[in-house]
């Protein structure tokens, strides 16, 4: 039986020039790092509710514009779209407005996919 989701690993090509973008722009903090060994580098953010973000420079994880999504619930999704602009980051689509949710999806530096949700 699964419990739950252990972390969620985006692939990147260079933990300098990611940083900016997780721990300024999201605003993550970083936790466990796991140093450059044998070509691979990691950093884990670990986000309310025991959930993580893991991004790693490493061959089994390429960056990816076509690969797999995180969403992340924000609580002001107008507040980040002013962000984004005012950040210049790269809006993948949207945003978007359902009738149960607003939504953006954005891009990292590596060009990985990443949704900011807000429930209405």
């Amino acid at each position: 039986m699964i419990k739950k989701v252990a972390f969620f690993a985006y692939g990147i090509s260079n933990i300098k020039k990611s940083r900016p973008f997780y721990e300024g722009f999201l605003g993550l903090k970083s936790g466990t790092e796991f140093p450059a060994k044998d070509d691979s580098e990691y950093i884990e953010y670990d986000i309310e509710d025991g959930n993580t973000l893991a991004i790693g420079v490493s061959d089994q994880w390429p960056p990816s514009e076509t690969g797999a999504s995180i969403a992340f619930e924000v609580e002001d999704l107008d507040m980040w779209l002013k962000k984004i602009k005012d950040k210049k980051i790269k809006i993948a689509s949207g945003p978007h407005d359902f009738p149960g949710c607003r939504m953006v999806v954005i891009m990292d530096p590596d060009k990985n996919k990443m949704t900011l949700h807000h429930k209405k």
